[in-house]
């Protein structure tokens, strides 16, 4: 008897629970779909990241590449087996899911999360409103242990020689070939090699170092979590459940939450209350935050950031979304939109939840009156200045802190910086006072 393990955002060897069911079925044959609609969807740096993910995976096992609707491919190569897979907890993912297993037996196991979202729920069985609350329920219900690796013993795994379509592999390796971003390495074994020198210099400090964009204080594994490259429980087995990081692995479990109980809340506020809010088009400020050139270095250091390395500390992601939505008053959609252009790590959930928690329609409990000030936020979380010289140029004449501030220093403009598109506290106040018209 022989299965099929169609591979998503499961591309490991390791902790998979669907390739061990599959491989206790007998030979298997290892697929990866590519999908036109989510390719299509995806920015180059995504389609990139993806591609040589998957080319890595191609380099381990014999994996069968093909490319179109999962829903006809699929079934076309499954020829009567059953399909193994982890669970999605997309909404397209969810749906076409759902398709896929009225043509085929869908066997499901595990997903690409901890606990599987909708698993976690309060005591009247309603899900989790406030992150706080779920992440004490989430460590409560707890996880199971890592799922151990394939026995590599001779005969003891049999993957089916792969059978790949010469488009799908020319897609991917055109993609891999021609990243418009600087990419870290991709695969297992890179994740692995992140995540072993993360814990021997960074894991102690990172309570502290995390908010610090300046150093190098993060595990920056989000990309290789984001398609399953390492699965979160490998991660939470090494690490005290109470600890921060252990948090911020919660965070991403109640976002993917959050959309698997509200699919809509992906592109539309979760909550309503500031559904009567005005928001400016995006026009000429929105491409100046785009490109990196809204005159407040901390924004523009972020923007240039990912513009570079389709990636974005976590604090001045914050930084950039408020300055987005409470400055320059432009709805977070298009904020999102760009981002997960750009991002190798865009997550739909993570992302968009994220920017709905800066801009106040999400799940942040107390959204009406914070605006981040991009000039204290500088000085607070980047005091000397190093990320800003780093990634805006015109300002690496300033010294220490005067790089937040160049409007303070009588050489600030004469590198071609350029001066603040909006000031600040005036925007500050209007974003108080279209929140305090929205709620009235």
């Amino acid at each position: 008897m022989s299965s099929v393990m169609w591979f998503r955002r499961d591309l490991r060897l390791r902790d998979n629970p669907a390739l061990l069911a599959a491989l206790e079925e007998g030979p298997v044959t290892a697929l990866f779909v590519v999908d036109p609609a989510l390719w299509s969807g995806a920015g180059p740096s995504r389609r990139a990241w993806l591609a040589a993910t998957v080319l890595d995976l191609a380099e381990r096992i014999p994996l069968t590449v093909r490319l179109g609707d999962p829903r006809d491919v699929v079934p076309e190569v499954a020829a009567g087996r059953r399909v193994h897979v982890s669970a999605e907890t997309t909404p397209y993912g969810r749906r076409r899911d759902e398709a896929v297993g009225e043509r085929v037996e869908l066997v499901a196991t595990g997903s690409p999360y901890a606990v599987g979202p909708g698993l976690v729920r309060n005591g009247a069985g309603d899900p989790y409103q406030v992150f706080s609350s779920f992440a004490r329920a989430w460590r409560e219900h707890g996880w199971s242990a890592p799922a151990p690796a394939p026995d590599p013993a001779p005969g003891s795994v049999v993957i089916e020689p792969a059978d790949s379509e010469h488009r799908a592999l020319r897609l991917l390796e055109e993609a891999a070939a021609s990243p418009p971003v600087d990419m870290p390495d991709a695969g297992e074994d890179a994740a692995w090699r992140r995540w072993e020198a993360f814990t021997e210099t960074g894991l102690r400090t990172y309570e502290t170092e995390r908010n610090r964009p300046d150093h190098d204080g993060t595990s920056r594994l989000s990309p290789y979590l984001h398609l399953g490259v390492l699965h979160p429980r490998s991660l939470l087995a090494s690490v005290d459940t109470r600890s921060t990081y252990a948090n911020e692995l919660a965070w991403r479990e109640f976002y993917a939450d959050v959309l698997w109980h509200a699919p809509a809340s992906a592109w539309t506020d979760l909550k309503p209350a500031l559904a009567a809010m005005a928001y400016d088009e995006p026009g000429d400020t929105f491409e100046a935050w785009r490109r990196g050139v809204t005159g407040y270095p901390m924004v523009d250091a972020g923007m240039r950031q990912l513009a570079s390395v389709g990636w974005m500390h976590n604090r001045v992601r914050m930084i950039t979304a408020s300055f987005l939505t409470k400055d320059l008053h432009v709805y977070w959609t298009s904020g999102a939109r760009h981002f997960l252009d750009l991002l190798i790590d865009g997550d739909v959930a993570s992302n968009n939840h994220g920017w709905q928690w800066v801009a106040g329609t999400g799940t942040d409990p107390s959204p009406y009156f914070r605006v981040f000030n991009p000039v204290t936020q500088g000085l607070k979380f980047d005091p000397q200045g190093d990320y800003v010289r780093r990634w805006v140029p015109e300002l690496a004449h300033l010294p220490g802190k005067a790089a937040h501030e160049p409007w303070k220093s009588a050489v600030g403009y004469e590198r071609g910086y350029p001066t603040r598109i909006v000031d600040h506290a005036q925007e500050r106040a209007e974003a108080l006072r279209r929140y305090e018209a929205a709620r009235g």
